[in-house]
């Protein structure tokens, strides 16, 4: 009897606790874990698209990168004596990237829809589309024959599966915008939120903005006479964050695909270039190419000679010419340079930031006016003129006005004080000998990187000369080696400069893109 009645007991106790369990469990998905009430009411209430998310698919042509530490920057001898790379520890987070160079086929498609949208005959239009096209003279050379590239590289379909060379890096963020735009448009159409009628009409300079779409969407796409409007939302989890250049951190973690020689928790040793090993030999040609990447060999040798293929190209190569590294990217040595994000500095201050580093935030505000969005219009496009003379479109129409935060934004700020960033600690007050004799911290006078407003004086003939530098808030970094470099150039760790209003015969670039969500869990034993 005893037995019984303990058995009954326990029976109840556990039954009582799988009740309250379950019911927990059934709240925590239909109700509010802050407040009780019901989430996703039929009657109103809180909306959240908590249960029909699905995650986003992979973005078109890009590949997964998972994230991680590693050592940036050089792991080995520097011949050069450059001294501009030296080895910090950094961790990035998850990206997509592309898994190829941009092609002439996909920048092309960029200034098709420029043509159409913004026509250049259209005086209002005109520096927009001619503002696009890339610098198809960086072939010439004053000692050298190639108007056969000037004429026929961008457009002629025998080089369309090739990077796109001649692009500022100016021109690689706006196509990086505009990429966003499109594909946030298709993603709404197939979703059901965007149907061809409700679009604004192109043919009149109006152009699908994501950012608008979020923060305005009546303005972004047109109301339907008496029907109500859906719109989507970021809860509704079917936009995409922007398409973007990489960071260089996360342009060298990709390229070193350390995940290649990863055993355990740990590497097993050092990597020199994208590939395993320590030389650019292919060891299993057969009929392909000797050289795993695209580069110049030696004093006017950029291919080896004929009928013997040495990396399958004079000038650049398909972007698909040689095997993928460990995360399934193509050329992150050799073909061409390429552009990232962060401005230039010789040294990176990773004992201010050892996550994402990043040199190059300017934050902006969109500007709103009378409590709504104010929308740039056909009859006031922003305009910039770059070093080269060409004007520029800042913004397009359709898109939310923007400008700098000011000192009413920041205020009280502990993590940033003003908008532009680019020389943080090295450029601005905090970081030159002659700090003292700055006024205010954005002072004109006897900045590090301004070093002209400064003179050096010759003892030896007491004459007075300008300090000069090509450093400055313009300059962005180069990563990556390129059918005219040296195999030295192929490291991933080695940087260079470039002024982003200029476009080169060496440089092209690819997109990144933001992972969303929790760490996609790839772990294994070992390789």
């Amino acid at each position: 009897m005893v037995k019984s009645r303990l058995f009954l007991k326990i029976f109840l106790s556990a039954s009582s606790i799988l009740f309250f369990s379950c019911n927990t469990l059934s709240g925590r998905e239909s109700d509010s874990r802050a407040t009780g009430w019901k989430i996703n009411d039929e009657d109103g209430g809180f909306q959240y698209n908590n249960e029909n998310y699905d995650p986003l698919e992979t973005p078109p042509g890009m590949v997964y990168i998972e994230g991680g530490t590693f050592t940036m920057g050089r792991v080995q001898d520097d011949p050069l004596h450059e001294w501009n790379n030296g080895p910090t520890q950094q961790t990035v987070r998850s990206f997509y990237m592309d898994e190829t160079e941009v092609t002439n086929r996909m920048y092309l498609e960029y200034l098709d829809w420029l043509k159409k949208v913004f026509p250049p005959e259209n005086p209002r239009y005109k520096n927009i589309y001619k503002s696009a096209l890339p610098d198809t003279l960086v072939w010439r050379n004053r000692l050298g024959y190639a108007e056969h590239l000037v004429n026929n590289y961008l457009r002629h379909p025998a080089y369309s599966d090739y990077p796109v060379v001649g692009v500022s890096w100016i021109q690689a963020v706006e196509f990086s915008r505009w990429r966003t735009d499109r594909l946030n448009e298709l993603m709404l159409d197939r979703k059901g939120y965007l149907e061809h009628k409700q679009r604004m009409d192109y043919a009149k300079g109006f152009s699908f903005d994501t950012d608008t779409y979020i923060n305005a969407p009546s303005k972004a796409i047109k109301s339907l006479q008496g029907e109500e409007v859906d719109y989507a939302t970021l809860t509704d989890g079917v936009l995409y964050p922007q398409y973007r250049l990489p960071t260089e951190a996360e342009w060298e973690y990709a390229a070193k695909s350390l995940v290649g020689i990863r055993e355990y928790n740990s590497f097993k040793g050092r990597k020199m270039y994208p590939w395993n090993g320590r030389t650019t030999d292919n060891l299993f040609t057969g009929n392909g190419p000797s050289h795993l990447a695209n580069f110049k060999q030696g004093d006017g040798d950029y291919g080896g000679i004929a009928g013997w293929n040495e990396d399958e190209a004079a000038i650049t190569a398909p972007v698909k010419s040689f095997s993928p590294n460990a995360f399934g990217l193509y050329n992150m040595a050799g073909n061409v340079a390429e552009w990232v994000a962060d401005v230039y500095r010789p040294t990176i201050m990773d004992n201010y930031n050892d996550f994402n580093y990043f040199r190059g935030n300017v934050y902006k505000k969109k500007v709103q006016k009378n409590g709504s969005y104010e929308i740039v219009s056909n009859e006031q496009i922003p305009y910039d003129t770059l070093i080269t003379g060409e004007i520029f479109a800042m913004q397009l129409p359709g898109e939310i006005l923007k400008k700098n935060v000011d000192s009413s934004d920041t205020y009280m700020r502990i993590n940033y004080s003003r908008a532009d960033n680019r020389n943080y600690l090295s450029g601005d007050k905090r970081s030159t000998r002659f700090y003292q004799d700055f006024q205010k911290i954005n002072s004109p006078s006897k900045r590090m990187y301004d070093s002209p407003l400064y003179d050096k004086q010759i003892k030896s003939t007491r004459n007075v000369l300008d300090r000069t530098t090509l450093i400055n808030n313009e300059v962005r970094v180069v990563k990556g080696g390129s059918w005219k470099d040296r195999a030295y150039w192929l490291d991933p760790s080695q940087r260079r400069f470039y002024h982003q209003d200029l476009g080169a015969d060496y440089i092209g670039f690819r997109n990144a893109m933001s992972y969303l969500g929790p760490k996609k869990n790839l772990k294994t034993v070992s390789n």
